[in-house]
């Protein structure tokens, strides 16, 4: 399912007004966020901001094959859980020193907003605090890539190029970002490690076409980039459960480069209350 090549002026206002209601719900949670809450408390309250902003979630009830529906409003993925941690997976109020993934994802009159930040609970630890720095600094310098005459794979070569050739962290494999529009996910798949051998990504050499509309989301970890995920499960977890941060824009390529839509949540305070 591709997206046309190019948006309306009326749908990339929409597009916007989706991601703008993404951004609007990590500020409030900026806000609400403090050590002792619990996944579900912290879920039901993106319910209530969803409601508020006359838009619903993207990933409630949504389907992959071999997975039961996803069942939260939001993924909150705790710790060494990378992504598509749910509301009921950890039951525990978050301590000081927890650090939470919350990936915000809506519908609004028919578009979607997708976008993922990552809050630390009480001062994180010096290492943790360089792989957030990392993770924030990975998708800004990425996204840069992602203009007319590149090729996806430029994306992939900065990001990773970066958090692990310079940083010395590493990018879990086989998660991506990927196109999105009236649907969560469209074609290209944007992965954010070059390919190793020839076909293993199919996108990586199209091109940034004028018009597309994308998810980034470089997701990193300290100790491998290798991930593990229990069957009919939605966790995604570091294999050696090392701590883990994401984050994802979403961008709309347009003739003169990219235009992130979720522009503001790099300015949200990411340490809360421990």
């Amino acid at each position: 399912m591709r997206q046309p090549a190019e948006l309306s002026p009326a749908d990339a206002d929409l597009a916007s007004a989706a991601a703008e209601r993404v951004v609007t719900t990590h500020r409030r949670l900026a806000e609400f966020l403090k050590a002792g809450l619990t996944l579900a408390r912290i879920d039901a309250f993106i319910a209530i901001q969803l409601a508020d902003l006359g838009c619903r979630s993207c990933f409630l009830g949504y389907r992959v094959p071999k997975s039961p529906p996803f069942p939260s409003h939001a993924c909150l993925s705790l710790n060494e859980c990378i992504v598509h941690g749910t509301a009921g997976y950890h039951t525990a109020p978050i301590v000081p020193g927890d650090l939470l993934k919350i990936d915000v994802g809506v519908v609004y009159r028919g578009w979607i907003g997708d976008a993922a930040w990552t809050y630390s609970f009480g001062e994180p630890t010096p290492e943790v605090r360089r792989l957030m720095d990392v993770g924030k600094e990975s998708l800004r310098r990425g996204v840069l890539e992602l203009r007319p005459g590149n090729t996806y794979i430029q994306w992939a070569r900065t990001v990773q190029g970066y958090a692990e050739g310079e940083c010395g962290f590493h990018l879990a494999r086989g998660l991506g970002g990927h196109g999105y529009g009236r649907h969560l996910h469209t074609p290209p798949y944007i992965s954010n490690v070059v390919p190793t051998w020839p076909g293993e990504w199919p996108d990586a050499h199209a091109p940034c076409e004028p018009g597309t509309l994308v998810a980034v989301e470089p997701m990193i970890a300290i100790g491998t980039g290798k991930t593990v995920q229990a069957a009919r499960e939605w966790p995604i977890r570091t294999a050696d459960g090392s701590m883990s941060v994401h984050y994802e824009h979403d961008v709309l390529i347009t003739d003169r480069g990219p235009r992130i839509l979720t522009h503001g949540l790099e300015d949200l305070p990411d340490v809360m209350a421990g």
